[in-house]
C-alpha cells in the first residue's frame, strides 16, 4: 500500500479527507486534516482520524516505526472544536467516536507530534495535548479552552487531559479564565514544546532525538501508564462521572441535615 492515501471523512471527499503520508526527509509519517471550513471534530472526522492511525500502525509502523505528525492543510485553523450539535445529537459520539480517538493518541505506540498551524479552540486545543508535543505557529493562531464563554461543561475525560498534562495554575488559566494562549504564552506555561512551522519538525525530531526513542518497543506502553488517569477517564466517563456526582450529592445531603442539626442546638 503505497504513500500517500488519502481517507475522505464523508463519501464525497471534496467535503473533507484526511491524508496519510511521509514527510520528505524521511523522518515522520505525516497526517494532514482537511475539512473547511474549520476541521470540526464531527463524529466522522473523530472516525476517520481513528482509522487513519489504525491503518498507519498496522501496514507502516510494523515495517518502518517513525514519529508521527498531525496538521491541518487550512491556514487558519488547526481545529476549530467539536460541532456541539452533532455531538449531543450524534448517539455514542462520545464513548464510541472522541473518547477512543483521544485514547488512541494518548498510547500511540510512537512519538505523537501536533503541529498546530493555525487556531486551536476547545476539542481541537483538547486534541493537540493528546499528542506528546506541540509545536505551535508564532505568528498565527490560538490556543483556547473556551468552553467558559459559551457555557459548556468539560467532562471528566476532557477536564483530565488538562488535570494531568499541565501545572494547576496553567489549568485554572485555561479552564477558569478562558485564555487565549499564543505561540510565546503557551511556551511560558509548559503547554507547548516549540514555535515553528512543518518547515521545523524535522529539527524538532533530531533535537530530541525522537526517530531513536520511536524505535523502542516500549513506547507505548510507557506512554499508556504515564496517562493511565486520563485513559481511565476515557474508558469509563459515564461511570465515573455518575459516581463523581452520585457521591458529591450524598454528601451535600449530609452536610445539610449536619447543619440543620447544629442550628438546633443553637
Amino acid at each position: 500500500m503505497p504513500l500517500p492515501i488519502v481517507f475522505p471523512v464523508y463519501k464525497d471527499e471534496s467535503r473533507g479527507s484526511v491524508t496519510l503520508s511521509k514527510s520528505d526527509s524521511g523522518l515522520y509519517y505525516l497526517l494532514t486534516i482537511n475539512c473547511p471550513p474549520d476541521n470540526r471534530l464531527t463524529p466522522e472526522m473523530c472516525l476517520t482520524l481513528a482509522h487513519s492511525l489504525d491503518v498507519l500502525e498496522d501496514s507502516f509502523l510494523s515495517v518502518e516505526k517513525l514519529p508521527l505528525v498531525t496538521t491541518s492543510s487550512i491556514q487558519k485553523f488547526y481545529s476549530n472544536g467539536l460541532d456541539l450539535e452533532r455531538a449531543t445529537s450524534t448517539p455514542g459520539f462520545w464513548d464510541d467516536a472522541l473518547y477512543p480517538l483521544f485514547k488512541r493518541f494518548l498510547q500511540y505506540p510512537t512519538p505523537c507530534i501536533a503541529m498546530v498551524n493555525g487556531h486551536a479552540f476547545a476539542g481541537g486545543f483538547m486534541l493537540s495535548m493528546c499528542h506528546d508535543y506541540r509545536i505551535m505557529n508564532p505568528s498565527r493562531g490560538f490556543l483556547c479552552l473556551n468552553e467558559l464563554e459559551f457555557g459548556a461543561p468539560l467532562t471528566s475525560p476532557m477536564s483530565a487531559i488538562f488535570r494531568f498534562k499541565l501545572p494547576p495554575a496553567t489549568c485554572q488559566k485555561a479552564v477558569l479564565e478562558a485564555t487565549r494562549f499564543t505561540a510565546d504564552t503557551a511556551i511560558a506555561h509548559n503547554i507547548v514544546d516549540a514555535k515553528g512551522s512543518l518547515a521545523d519538525v524535522d529539527e524538532f525530531i533530531k533535537v530530541r532525538n525522537l526517530e531513536r526513542f520511536a524505535k523502542s518497543p516500549a513506547y507505548g506502553q510507557l506512554k499508556s501508564e504515564m496517562w493511565r488517569e486520563i485513559i481511565n477517564y476515557c474508558d469509563n466517563p459515564f461511570a465515573e462521572e455518575a459516581a463523581r456526582i452520585t457521591k458529591s450529592i450524598r454528601r451535600e445531603d449530609e452536610r445539610k441535615k449536619t447543619r440543620a442539626l447544629l442550628r438546633a442546638k443553637l
